[in-house]
């Protein structure tokens, strides 16, 4: 019998969470960005860029849909889990909902690998890689009540949906009732 977690929703600033790990919706290269990839790297100092970059000169850039973690630096939560997720197109629309669901499935691996307890997603891709965001948080909410259902054993008790905006956040809410 799989172990479920509490899902929940959140309004706010995801660096300010003090949860075992925080998700970061980042690019290829894992050297900061825009957006939710950028406030990560400002708010938690140069020690998360000096780890990216040795992941990077060791395996290459990071592919859409794959994962890797940091520590968090100055950050309150205890690692950051980096995935890269898919730029939108209509030409590959099932595609892409499959890569995005590998992010937060393989975010979750590396969380339970870590043995977090609580982890907390950001919207992934719904900004400048422009994901329709009802059908972006579709697919989060299926990945992750399938990773879940699929577990016998994990340590993860929370995962929160981190939404910036009233859009996103009514999204997700309107989803997990």
């Amino acid at each position: 019998m799989a172990l479920m977690a509490e899902l929940s929703v959140v309004q706010g600033d995801i660096t300010t969470l003090p949860v075992g790990a925080i998700v970061n919706a980042a690019n290829p290269s894992l050297l900061g960005g825009g957006g939710v990839d950028g406030a990560i790297h400002r708010a938690g100092g140069p020690s998360i860029l000096e780890e990216c970059r040795a992941i990077v000169a060791a395996r290459g850039p990071c592919e859409p849909g794959q994962a890797v973690v940091t520590g968090a630096g100055e950050l309150p939560a205890g690692i950051v889990i980096h995935t890269v997720g898919p730029i939108w197109s209509e030409d590959d629309a099932d595609g892409h909902d499959v890569t995005l669901g590998s992010c937060y499935r393989r975010s979750l691996d590396l969380a339970a690998a870590q043995e977090v307890r609580e982890i907390a997603f950001p919207n992934i891709s719904t900004g400048v890689y422009g994901f329709p965001r009802a059908r972006a948080a579709r697919v989060a909410i299926d990945a992750v009540t399938d990773w879940l259902d699929r577990r016998d054993r994990h340590s993860i008790e929370r995962i929160v949906f981190v939404c910036f905006d009233d859009e996103n956040r009514d999204l997700y809410e309107s989803l997990l009732l």
